[in-house]
């Protein structure tokens, strides 16, 4: 049996659960030759096939083996410019589970990254995040990367701001928790609701603690 069989589109199923369940097959087998198999569909000539694909493969990732899927980076990276938006934001969330375990390598696409945050798309900006937070907890990588992480805290909306804020502490140290807090204060008159501003103000306790 292939891997392709074995997706909710070649099941006739409608939801996730068929492609949810053969990540964890994959992850139990550490079926690298499955993973291959996913991969190279990904530029079969039906989507639902490409969709379902994607979402095995950084499933895979979110279940806790993004060493499996690590070695297919470029082919990541390369759905980037993909016309297909469901590849390019699984493809985005599959970097964000690879960036702990392959950074320098993710660092190659920076600018596809980018650029794909840039379109503004909700699920994109929110693994982009998670990318620059782990390039920036590099030491080689941080300079490039943490400005541009940044930026994206500095002109998200109020309510993401939280949970970017969170991802963001991976990356920060004794040469930038001060940069990270002043920025952190310079937000915090925007923010309304209390359960936000409380998890911003134990982030600056945090900081003040590092």
């Amino acid at each position: 049996m292939k891997a392709i069989d074995l997706l909710a589109t070649s099941l006739n199923k409608r939801d996730e659960k068929a492609n949810q369940e053969l990540a964890l097959v994959i992850i139990k087998g550490s079926r690298k030759d499955w993973i291959k198999e996913l991969v190279d569909n990904l530029n079969h000539k039906d989507k639902n096939i490409q969709s379902d694909c994607i979402k095995v493969l950084y499933e895979i990732g979110e279940n806790g083996a993004p060493d499996l899927i690590a070695p297919y980076i470029r082919e990541f990276g390369n759905l980037l410019t993909s016309k297909n938006n469901r590849l390019i934001w699984g493809a985005m969330i599959a970097l964000d589970m690879i960036a702990s375990v392959n950074p320098k390598e993710i660092f190659d696409f920076l600018p596809s990254i980018q650029k794909t945050i840039d379109k503004g798309y909700v699920i994109t900006i929110d693994h982009g995040v998670g990318i620059l937070a782990k390039l920036s907890a590099h030491p080689e990588l941080a300079k490039k990367a943490f400005p541009l992480l940044i930026d994206q805290l500095a002109k998200c909306p109020i309510k993401q701001l939280p949970t970017y804020a969170e991802k963001t502490l991976v990356a920060i140290n004794q040469t930038n928790k001060r940069q990270f807090a002043e920025f952190l204060e310079s937000r915090l008159p925007e923010i309304e609701k209390e359960s936000q501003k409380k998890r911003i103000e134990k982030i600056l306790k945090i900081l003040t603690k590092k």
